[in-house]
């Protein structure tokens, strides 16, 4: 299914960890939202718990988004699930959870259409957390709605050469252990994401002649997401989804 989207031209909007800029980040509600206001594919991060639970959760630390305090990895599941994962957005969303992956896949047999943005973030355990994560998807029959995504090209190498499947990287620059040359990193994706600030005409051009899907993050505004049209790229992960969705609907009225 990810590949109904390659070499589109159609604008297609991925929520960045669900509604971001309107609900707390990778919670099911912020999720639930985004899928509701009717976005193409969702956003989110992997982490393992203590006890090898797969979280999604952003930050290598609680700190941040939750009323607690340490690493993600030091904390069971047990543990996690007692910490406050909305209050620190506002008082409205106090006791909001972190969600399992099995908590998030569950949500999503509702949503049979929506495409997945799987980041696996950098950690020693990354290589454990994309097999536990890939063998869930393919349980819940999400598989083939996956694109994987991860800022360490080690990760994305393992992806592509372990288990087949489409990768979403970044410009080399930005990832570590990074692998230049005609058999490198970029040989393994499938597509690369550029940051907004950093994004030209000539660089997308540039990397769609390598044979790459070129895709966008966050344009939240409708300057931004007439830039990102500007330069070509039509695939776009949003901290707020609305302005390209109200942009997309102007485009698209007869």
């Amino acid at each position: 299914m990810i590949e109904r989207i390659q070499d589109t031209t159609s604008i297609v909007i991925a929520g960045h960890r669900g509604y971001k800029s309107a609900y707390p980040e990778n919670t099911l509600l912020a999720f639930k939202e985004a899928l509701e206001l009717g976005v193409d594919m969702l956003e989110f991060d992997l982490r393992f718990s203590k006890d090898r639970v797969i979280m999604v959760i952003h930050d290598e630390t609680v700190d941040r988004t939750t009323n607690g305090t340490g690493l993600v990895s030091d904390h069971t599941l047990a543990e996690l699930k007692q910490l406050d994962a909305g209050g620190w957005f506002g008082k409205p969303f106090e006791g909001l959870r972190i969600p399992t992956f099995e908590e998030l896949c569950e949500l999503l047999k509702s949503y049979p259409d929506v495409l997945l943005n799987v980041e696996v973030k950098s950690s020693k355990q990354a290589k454990e957390i994309a097999d536990a994560a890939v063998a869930m998807l393919n349980e819940y029959g999400l598989l083939p709605r996956c694109v994987f995504t991860c800022f360490d090209a080690d990760i994305i190498a393992y992806f592509h050469d372990t288990h087949q499947v489409r990768t979403q990287g970044f410009p080399g620059e930005v990832m570590s252990n990074f692998v230049p040359g005609e058999n490198g990193t970029y040989s393994k994706m499938w597509a690369v994401a550029f940051h907004m600030a950093g994004m030209t005409p000539k660089l997308v051009e540039d990397f769609r002649g390598q044979g790459l899907q070129v895709w966008c993050y966050c344009p939240d505004n409708e300057q931004q997401v007439h830039h990102a049209l500007g330069c070509g790229v039509t695939v776009m992960t949003c901290n707020d989804p609305v302005p390209a969705m109200e942009l997309r609907r102007r485009i698209q009225a007869p």
